[in-house]
């Protein structure tokens, strides 16, 4: 199977009250972190969102500004275009991702992981369902497309997001 990994690097990070991709963790960005968890399990990595070298920015799709669901459908667009079976994604701010997290969360369908449904398995049939659900200007919540891919929920312990900067200082 071909995987591409997604990182979703585009929000504003009003919770944390700055850029979160830059934030350091033990002198490293939290996207660093990610991508150095993630890249080990997945043939190549996009960044949606985000200039971030050498990885391609992809831009939400079908339009800007559609959050999480927007990255998720260029991330499948530009997996479907290169010949991709599924995308591994992830927020830029879960620093410790499981190594085996695509082994974990890879099956016969989407899957999410629990209380993180940015970190998700997807596999690229269903890009062409997303477009359509976000160009109709359906409901852009993630617990709603959890419901239309049918994604089913997989637990995987604990797993560490920095949403705000008192949860990065308790890591450091």
């Amino acid at each position: 199977m071909r995987l591409l990994g997604a990182i979703f690097a585009g929000g504003t990070s009003r919770r944390f009250g700055g850029d979160k991709a830059l934030a350091t963790l033990h002198g490293k960005p939290l996207i660093q972190h990610v991508i150095d968890r993630l890249a080990p399990q997945v043939e190549t990595l996009v960044v949606c969102g985000r200039d971030w070298p050498p990885y391609p920015d992809l831009a939400d799709r079908p339009a800007p500004g559609l959050g999480p669901l927007g990255a998720l459908c260029a991330a499948l667009d530009h997996a479907a275009a290169h010949r991709f079976d599924a995308v591994l994604t992830s927020g830029c701010d879960l620093p410790y991702l499981p190594e085996d997290l695509a082994e974990r969360l890879s099956g016969d369908g989407a899957r999410v992981a629990a209380g993180q449904p940015l970190l998700g398995f997807w596999p690229v049939k269903l890009v062409r369902r997303l477009e359509m659900h976000l160009a109709a200007g359906e409901d852009r919540r993630m617990s709603t497309w959890l419901t239309i891919a049918a994604a089913r929920t997989i637990d995987l312990g604990l797993i560490i997001n920095v949403n705000r900067r008192e949860d990065l200082a308790a890591l450091e």
